[in-house]
């Protein structure tokens, strides 16, 4: 299988020439490994069934065994012995070099007790996630995020994604290997991926058993519920439905933070603005799985189903954009954030650049209505932004489905295809 370049490549090479050694985590699947073996000269895979038992025995009685070879090594699934992030710390502060070891995890390591440093000024970290539109080919990258910060020349971008397409790529979401596979074939790999989620990672992630059954009502809850600010309390009352015995908010919690853990659920930060009034602010995290695919097969609904129910598809689409924003603005040192006020004046993505720039983002299935809708809102948001404290937002931006072209409205206001964009 051929290996498709990743937008986190990049910043791999650049992280490893200012750290010693650099972490890349994220969910199973999303290709961290094969990424990782682009660059490395040598690898120690912790997980390999025959070495496995040896790998451990040696971690705990001299890790340092386990660092040799030529640079930059890859240390696959570190945490399955988490004594050696102290020896890979140990190592950099002693070789005095950059750029001697890539770790790759799947999980938060459930047990730390026995890390004595954090890692700070040895280690960067990098988050990888499954491939954005871009990554994957199905992007025509036509039109640049950087671009829009840099307010280059009027953009001009194609897309040639239907309202079908979209509906079968957040079905199939962003698995590397799905994207080489059958349509139906590809289909099929996210209802394996929530399978293990369920059956056993959930509770593997931290050594806590955990009912499968409860697993899948959280997921399901988490599925009808993203896009929203929904409360813990919300989501407990969604699962007791279908939940025999009697559920606390800390069993709730703990179920979250378990596929937390495990990077399959993302939830995006509430941006906090100046605004001229002194309108409140909500400050819940919003809801979503890291990739749309998650959401669809845990609620057992395919491309078709999408298409029947706009309302169900507009929200999966939404979990779709956040992700391959995420993918786009970690390239260029952004983050996205989620807004709403007591008002209920809403921004679906707000992406905050380091230097402080800021782009506001709604995301609409497209159609006429939708887009004028949501234009209100990017203008009435940017009305409320106190300008004397903070910058004008450097650009207004409405993601769709829909469409063939990207243009810019007579207010200023981008349209933009997902199908067009890229980093």
């Amino acid at each position: 299988m051929e290996y498709r370049k990743r937008i986190i490549d990049s910043l791999l090479e650049k992280k490893l020439k200012g750290k010693g050694a650099v972490l890349i985590q994220g969910p199973k699947w999303c290709g961290k490994t094969t990424t990782a073996e682009q660059i490395s000269k040598s690898i120690l895979y912790m997980s390999k069934p025959e070495d496995k038992e040896q790998n451990l025995i040696l971690a705990d009685l001299n890790p340092s065994i386990l660092l040799e070879g030529e640079t930059p090594r890859l240390i696959d699934e570190w945490q399955i012995a988490t004594k050696l992030w102290d020896a890979v710390r140990f190592e950099v502060d002693h070789r005095g070099k950059e750029g001697q070891f890539i770790l790759t995890g799947s999980s938060v390591p459930g047990n730390m007790d026995e890390v004595t440093h954090t890692g700070t000024g040895r280690f960067a970290w990098l988050t990888m996630r499954p491939m954005s539109l871009y990554e994957s080919g199905e992007s025509t990258g036509t039109v640049s995020l950087t671009d829009l910060f840099e307010n280059k020349a009027k953009i001009k971008g194609t897309s040639n994604l239907s309202l079908e397409d979209i509906a079968y790529l957040c079905c199939r979401g962003g698995w590397p290997r799905s994207i080489f596979l059958e349509k139906d074939i590809a289909l099929e790999e996210p209802f394996d991926y929530c399978y293990g989620i369920i059956k056993s990672d959930a509770s593997n992630v931290d050594n806590t058993t955990r009912n499968p059954e409860r697993v899948k009502n959280l997921m399901k809850s988490y599925a009808r519920n993203t896009g929203t600010q929904a409360s813990t309390e919300t989501i407990r009352k969604d699962m007791i439905n279908n939940d025999l015995f009697s559920l606390d908010a800390d069993t709730v919690l703990s179920y979250i933070n378990a596929l937390k853990k495990l990077f399959v659920i993302e939830d995006a930060p509430a941006w906090n603005p100046n605004l001229r009034s002194k309108t409140a602010i909500r400050t819940s995290e919003t809801r979503y799985f890291v990739d749309p695919s998650i959401a669809t097969a845990t609620l057992g609904i395919g491309p078709n189903d999408l298409i029947n129910d706009l309302n169900t598809f507009g929200l999966i689409f939404e979990t779709l954009c956040i992700r391959d924003l995420r993918v786009y603005a970690e390239a260029i040192n952004g983050n996205v954030y989620h807004y709403k006020d007591a008002l209920d004046l809403e921004c679906d993505a707000v992406i905050h650049l380091r230097d402080g720039k800021y782009g506001l983002i709604e995301i609409k299935l497209g159609g006429d209505k939708l887009i004028n809708e949501a234009a209100e809102n990017l203008l009435k948001l940017k009305d409320k932004i106190d300008t004397k404290k903070m910058n004008n937002p450097t650009f207004l931006m409405i993601l769709t489905a829909k469409g063939e072209y990207a243009y810019q409205r007579e207010d200023g206001i981008y349209v933009v295809p997902i199908g067009s964009l890229k980093v």
